[in-house]
């Protein structure tokens, strides 16, 4: 059920529908599966009405759906989504989705071009980055044509900091992504808007202390069951932090309706419960979305 400010946001989800799981590599399946332990319901697929339904479960007015880059193109390894697949689920029911536009840096100029597509063609309202799966930290000069692209459309970009699991044996991937190389791209890039997702365990102070640092620096807490964060991550988002923190759930690695019921028991103060549950998304991304978009 909806707060009386209206349903939360979801800044981070990945398109689940029985298509998109028809089209992702076995591992995808086995690491949700088997290491994150999703049911097998849901790895067979959610069509976006069933989705809908989950989110209105939830209390979730609104969900932002990755047009995921994770892995370089052709790699036998990575998974992608076009933007235009996204953009298409995005226009049956841009009520309650909005679309983010994956970051490739092997792509080059190619992929800022796209970039700007995303955003001003396909009405996306920012870009999403997995640095691991590039194995390139995070402040490499690969992504910085992207970073000045976003600053020039004023749109943020989020991205995984913290450790990666192990996606698929075949490939193990380097952990790159550590929160303080947040703090030189924040430098480099004083207008970028950056969103830090997946709290940056196990990370997170240093997570909290970029985002504290600087005025465009904000954590995203999906990928981890709020029952298991850090209480200084909980205590940041209930006070001193509660403007600079984002609602995510990284769906399907947490299912909305565990997140939104563990967060009532986090006991939030209602002011820093609405600033995190939406009102810090609102203002980011720019949005506006009625108050009565979940019931």
């Amino acid at each position: 059920m909806a707060e009386p400010w209206g349903g939360a946001i979801d800044v981070v989800v990945n398109p689940l529908t029985p298509e998109v799981v028809q089209r992702a590599p076995a591992w995808r399946r086995e690491f949700l599966g088997g290491k994150i332990g999703v049911e097998d319901d849901l790895l067979r697929g959610l069509s976006l009405d069933a989705f809908i339904e989950k989110m209105d479960r939830a209390g979730i007015a609104h969900a932002f759906l990755i047009a995921v880059k994770a892995g370089p193109a052709g790699h036998p390894l990575s998974f992608r989504l076009e933007p235009e697949f996204v953009a298409n689920l995005v226009r049956q029911r841009p009520d309650r989705f909005s679309g983010l536009i994956g970051i490739d840096p092997t792509e080059g100029m190619r992929g800022v071009r796209e970039l700007e597509y995303a955003i001003k063609e396909l009405g996306f309202v920012g870009a999403h980055l997995y640095p691991h799966w590039f194995e390139m930290a995070p402040d490499h000069a690969k992504y910085y044509p992207f970073y000045a692209k976003c600053c020039e459309l004023d749109v943020p970009i989020q991205m995984q900091v913290g450790h990666c699991l192990r996606y698929s044996a075949e490939r193990p991937l380097k952990s790159v992504g550590r929160p303080i190389t947040l703090d030189t791209i924040a430098c480099d890039f004083p207008e970028l808007k950056l969103v830090g997702i997946h709290i940056g365990w196990p990370w997170t102070e240093e997570m909290i202390a970029v985002a504290y640092k600087h005025p465009n620096v904000y954590i995203g807490s999906d990928a981890y069951a709020p029952k298991y964060w850090d209480p200084s991550f909980v205590r940041f988002i209930d006070s001193w932090g509660q403007d600079k923190v984002l609602f995510g759930t990284d769906f399907p690695v947490i299912d909305p309706e565990r997140a939104m019921r563990e967060i009532e028991q986090l006991a939030l103060r209602p002011s820093a419960k609405q600033k995190f549950l939406r009102d810090n998304a609102l203002r980011l991304y720019r949005l506006s979305i009625p108050s009565g978009s979940a019931t």
